[in-house]
């Protein structure tokens, strides 16, 4: 059940038995020269209408745009500032709190936004109770990082090695190679890749990684490792939901 397609009496009758709901959240930043911009929030929207499928719960509409500012200096990537991204979750989790929902599962598909997101989920709880809702004691928020399940790393790892890296990888680019297989990009890529230099501002990051891959070799991705990454996720994601909300 997706937030966005269905109608407020749904979500009236939703909430008289059911006060989570799951939150995709990505970014729209670049992915080397074979990664899809919008890779993030694929990954997260994808790996969270499956956990939908598996349990009666709601898919809120996903946050395509991130904390990515250390990507800025590629064409296309879209940031906002922490401060910026605190506000927006909290005003975003606010709204549905005043409606009724009480459990907020928020599934990651980009590094840069975790620290942010759990300095949102504190100012959040602060937040609700200087308003007074009813029973805002009883929010809470959860980040589940699709990339950091246990299945899915050991996969990575056994598939690709050291040449998963850690940005532009072969697992997400193999995942979103499996939910867009018409948009597959093919590009040469060098035999050296940036990796293993601290990350700091959006130019030095280029510098530092200049085709935008952190390790990574995303040429070993395909659409059926891709299918494997999703259903590990959707698996190991299904049950922190159901433990979360429990």
């Amino acid at each position: 059940m997706q937030l966005h397609l269905s109608t407020w009496q749904e979500i009236e009758t939703y909430l008289k038995d059911n006060t989570g709901i799951i939150i995709p959240i990505g970014s729209t930043e670049q992915h080397g020269p074979t990664g899809l911009i919008g890779t993030d929030a694929i990954c997260a929207e994808k790996v969270a209408l499956g956990v939908d499928m598996n349990v009666k719960t709601i898919v809120a509409p996903t946050i395509n745009v991130g904390m990515a500012l250390h990507h800025t200096a590629f064409p296309g990537t879209i940031s906002l500032r922490p401060t910026t991204l605190i506000l927006y979750v909290q005003d975003y989790v606010t709204s549905l709190a005043k409606a009724g929902f009480r459990k907020f599962f928020f599934i990651n598909g980009h590094g840069g936004n975790i620290a942010t997101l759990k300095a949102s989920f504190s100012q959040i709880y602060d937040h609700l109770e200087s308003l007074n809702i009813p029973n805002s004691n009883q929010v809470k928020c959860s980040i589940a990082n699709w990339f950091m399940c246990r299945e899915v790393y050991k996969l990575a790892k056994e598939l690709y090695g050291d040449q998963e890296g850690s940005h532009a990888t072969p697992s997400e680019v193999a995942l979103t190679q499996f939910v867009y297989p018409d948009h597959i990009k093919n590009a040469p890529l060098s035999e050296e890749v940036g990796k293993g230099h601290p990350i700091y501002g959006a130019t030095n990051f280029r510098e530092c990684y200049p085709d935008g891959r952190m390790g990574s070799n995303p040429n070993l991705a395909t659409p059926e490792h891709g299918q494997q990454f999703y259903e590990l996720a959707v698996k190991e994601l299904t049950n922190s939901y159901l433990e979360f909300i429990s």
